[in-house]
């Protein structure tokens, strides 16, 4: 599914923008971390501030509907560089297991900001890819 210039294009960037919607349809886009592993991208829940992780809006959505889209991009004012990656697929929720304890320690090698942070216990986003698409310099 994902060709190898695609995943050396993931694997250069550092931020990625999440697409869920609920049952309303409405759009929701956040800014996430993520890292990939085989057809799946795992996408972090870190602490927030005066939040329940329980109540954040992706994961509601999710819940509700599974369908997802991921999108990663490089942009400079030279043009001739612009690219993305975007993938779709379906999202789940994982809680617990060793799928989640493994998604956790390819986000904490990613990210070592998160090594400081107690994630343990939260949840993680899997998104199984069902579609990788690209434009651009990738």
């Amino acid at each position: 599914m994902l060709t190898d210039r695609q995943r050396r294009f993931l694997a250069a960037r550092r931020v990625g923008h999440l697409a869920t919607a609920g049952r309303d349809a409405a759009p929701h886009v956040v800014p996430v971390c993520f890292a990939v592993e085989g057809q799946t991208l795992y996408i972090s829940i870190d602490r927030k501030p005066k939040r329940v992780h329980d109540h954040l809006k992706r994961i509601t959505n999710i819940l509700a509907n599974p369908a997802a889209c991921f999108i990663v991009d490089h942009y400079e004012e030279n043009w001739t560089r612009l690219g993305w990656v975007m993938l779709r697929g379906r999202a789940e929720i994982l809680a617990e297991g060793s799928e989640h304890d493994r998604a956790q320690s390819l986000l904490r090698a990613r990210y070592p900001q998160l090594e400081v942070m107690e994630i343990g216990s939260l949840p993680v986003i899997a998104l199984r890819i069902t579609r990788a698409t690209d434009w651009g310099a990738i």
